[in-house]
């Protein structure tokens, strides 16, 4: 069971708090183009993508931004896309990757599984200001699923066993509801999609009855939202509004952060949170591209904004061991 302090964060509305900052958008100039000397200790920068998208995809989005790294300092840049977010959190842990942009969960695993060795540096805000989203349950527009009641008896696909909105905040916010996520309990079965996306098709192709998925929750929801997971597959024409049903929206998520290694030269970190404030003024395409459609910039954050993140990753562990 989740204990009961969490269930009192979440009914403060501390999941994500403050979700919305007075001038929330820090702006700097793009830095100076040139060698650094961190690059002494970082002489390529690995940068991780997380799962959740097909590779071609991934890569597709990232090739400018990869290619303004690398004028900008100096340096060769990989991009690394793993399987899985599970994946990511393994390569900070295992040095791989010096940045990534991550889901808060999986900022929160990586900093258990590294000893605190991961920093996040900035949040994207939204284009209505707020630093949040939405974890979103979807079934087919011709499922006569209405709601939570209905799912009852039916199947449930979690999108990732490391997201925020695909596993860790519906599950908290549904076992809230009284409703047990357990297999075989108030669903006949659930599992994990293999990422956002797959899971929507697999809803679409009929191997699950719903699924949970993320979305900014502002905008033209016939667009599937200003970003997010389903605005991304309309955008790509593997979905249309009309195939699905929203049917469930959590309160709202503070957005992951574009994390960094600690053990990296303070200079590189600074560097990394310049870059990305500079980028949505200097270089907007880029900025639309990596944000999968853009907002308003960006802005600092610390440890401190995650860390009940971490305090419900180690609940959930705290829970999967007593159960087994």
């Amino acid at each position: 069971m989740i204990t009961r302090r969490f269930a009192l964060l979440a009914s403060a509305g501390l999941l994500a708090a403050p979700l919305v900052r007075a001038n929330a958008v820090d702006a700097v100039a793009m830095p100076q183009a040139g060698k650094r000397d961190w690059a002494a200790q970082v002489p390529t920068l690995r940068v991780g993508l997380l799962g959740g998208e097909n590779d071609s995809d991934r890569l597709g989005r990232y090739k400018a931004y990869q290619a303004l790294l690398e004028t900008t300092f100096e340096v060769p840049v990989r991009l690394f896309p793993a399987a899985d977010y599970a994946g990511v959190i393994q390569a900070f842990g295992a040095k791989q990757v010096e940045i990534a942009s991550m889901g808060a969960s999986g900022y929160a695993g990586a900093w258990i599984d590294t000893g605190g060795n991961v920093e996040p540096l900035l949040v994207a805000v939204e284009k209505d200001g707020s630093i949040s989203y939405r974890s979103v349950i979807v079934v087919r527009a011709d499922s006569d699923i209405t709601g939570l009641d209905q799912l009852r008896g039916k199947s449930l696909a979690w999108a990732d066993p490391n997201s925020t909105s695909g596993y860790l905040i519906p599950r908290f916010e549904l076992t809230q509801a009284q409703i047990n996520t357990e297999p075989n309990q108030y669903f006949s079965r659930t599992g994990f999609g293999g990422g956002h996306e797959q899971a929507v098709v697999e809803v679409l192709q009929k191997q699950y009855d719903a699924c949970c998925t993320w979305a900014s929750g502002i905008g033209d929801a016939a667009e599937g939202y200003t970003r997010g997971n389903l605005h991304e597959m309309i955008a790509k024409g593997m979905l249309k509004m009309s195939d699905i049903r929203i049917i469930w929206m959590s309160r709202p998520i503070l957005n992951g952060p574009l994390t960094a290694r600690k053990d990296t030269p303070q200079a590189f970190r600074d560097d990394m949170a310049a870059f990305h404030l500079a980028l949505p003024a200097s270089h907007p395409a880029v900025y639309e591209q990596i944000e999968r459609g853009g907002g308003k910039g960006y802005q600092r954050v610390s440890h401190a904004d995650f860390q009940l993140f971490v305090d419900l990753r180690q609940e959930e562990a705290k829970n999967r061991r007593q159960r087994s």
